[in-house]
């Protein structure tokens, strides 16, 4: 079986490895560098950023309670962008050595499809070369959303691409956009002293998450001199000698923000233009390939998409997983994974992670909930990190006892996730957290102590 991938990031590396696996003869195209936006300019890169802005803040803040001394304390901006692009190349060499290891082949150029069966790539060369296959999957991944905004072609505004290599740490920062990525560049930047600005339309920033969870982190940036304007429309921006002038309106209130940057945060849309699609007849939603989402087929029906191209859910984790089931169809075996599961994490500080549903959503599908709650300043472990502003909260059935959704606000939060992750694959009730011994001290107990609170039998809150 002849498969063909077309790009090479968390989706179409991991599809092509585990097709590898099954038998088939892979080839991965890729028009840049293998691990995609991810472990390019998204995930890996950005995470680098916010753990030594992370431990920068902390020894600024809070360096003599912790009872450590430390004189002179500053970021050496230089130095960070130079470890940051060190573990970018690692980890794409070790993608590299995955492929290399799983004997599949790679070409770097620019693929279209020019027949059902057939994609011509454009190699870095100029040459073309034509490709011919049995079964392909497309995994071209998205890109910064510009809105269509006056001003958004001056200089010093930039995506979240340019956000990650600035050469110098910008005196202030407008950044448009309060989800994932806006609110990771502001922990980031006024972490190192950068006056950020966000502007969000909607009523609150990240607006999926639960809300109790959500207002821990504002709480938090608000106190790091982050400003955070809901229910606002950016109306443009202006050159105003070497900065920008941000208009902005809330109703009939007008506000102007003079800023060195403008962070176009507004989340990332499907890659799929110059794919050769509309050619070959593959459907396509405002730019999103339609697929069957229990196999990652399109209308054609030896072509395959997955992660952001198919415009689902776009995160890296998501696009791997639905790799595996594309490869494992292609394969004639039937895949297992259940996308319910899916965690969301967001790698400010304190960390926020989720799975399952919210509060709010359980109550308008028409549960009967119950849901239990547990503040990180009566867990110890949270109390020896200095990070005991956080929350664990446990969205429950009440007529069945199942765990409907876990959501977390503090430390260690995107790693603890995975606890909920597997609950909700196994549909464990509450009961069954309750009765899994779980080790101390560590953050994981505030999970447990969460679970017991659902029934209202907490052991370590006062009643």
């Amino acid at each position: 079986m002849k498969v063909v991938v077309l790009g090479g990031g968390p989706g179409g590396y991991v599809c092509g490895i585990r097709a590898a696996q099954l038998g088939a003869d892979v080839t991965i195209i890729e028009k840049e560098n293998m691990g995609g936006t991810c472990l390019n300019v998204g995930c890996i890169p950005t995470k680098v950023l916010l753990h030594t802005t992370e431990l920068y803040r902390t020894l600024k803040e809070e360096s003599k309670e912790l009872g450590i001394k430390v004189d002179n304390l500053d970021i050496d901006w230089t130095v960070l962008q130079k470890r940051k692009q060190s573990v970018v190349n690692q980890l794409v060499d070790g993608v590299d050595t995955l492929l290399k290891s799983n004997n599949i082949s790679k070409i770097s150029g620019e693929g279209r499809f020019i027949s059902e069966n057939e994609i011509r790539v454009t190699l870095a060369s100029g040459k073309k070369e034509t490709i011919r296959f049995d079964k392909a999957v497309i995994a071209t991944g998205s890109e910064p959303t510009i809105i269509p905004l006056e001003g958004v072609e001056l200089d010093g505004v930039i995506t979240s691409n340019e956000a990650l290599s600035l050469k110098e740490i910008p005196e202030n920062m407008c950044i448009i956009g309060g989800g994932v990525i806006g609110s990771e560049f502001a922990s980031v930047y006024s972490s190192i002293g950068t006056k950020v600005t966000i502007i969000e339309m909607l009523p609150d920033i990240l607006p999926t998450m639960d809300e109790d969870i959500v207002n821990i982190l504002k709480n938090h940036l608000t106190q790091a001199g982050v400003d955070i304007y809901t229910k606002t429309k950016v109306d443009g921006i202006q050159q105003h000698n070497d900065k920008l002038i941000v208009n902005t309106s809330c109703g009939e209130n007008k506000q102007s923000f003079i800023v060195e940057k403008v962070l176009l945060a507004a989340g990332r849309k499907p890659a799929t233009k110059n794919l050769g699609l509309e050619e070959i007849g593959i459907k396509a939603d405002r730019g999103a390939i339609v697929v069957d989402r229990r196999t990652m087929e399109t209308n054609i029906k030896n072509i395959y998409a997955i992660g952001d191209c198919n415009g689902g859910i776009l995160l890296a984790h998501v696009a791997s997983a639905e790799g595996i089931v594309a490869a494992e169809s292609i394969m004639g075996k039937a895949s297992k994974i259940k996308f319910n599961t899916t965690p969301y994490a967001v790698y400010t500080k304190p960390e926020l992670a989720a799975v399952g549903i919210t509060e709010k959503e359980a109550k308008n599908k028409g549960y009967e909930v119950r849901v239990g709650e547990f503040p990180l300043y009566a867990n110890g472990k949270s109390l020896i990190m200095g990070e005991s502003n956080g929350l664990v909260k446990f969205v429950a059935d009440a007529k069945t006892d199942e765990i409907l959704g876990i959501h977390m606000a503090g430390p260690r939060a995107t790693d603890l996730i995975v606890e909920g992750a597997l609950a909700l694959r196994l549909e464990a009730t509450v009961e069954e957290i309750i009765t899994t011994i779980h080790a101390h001290p560590t953050v994981g107990e505030a999970l447990h102590e969460a679970a017991h609170s659902v029934h209202r039998l907490a052991i370590h809150l006062p009643r």
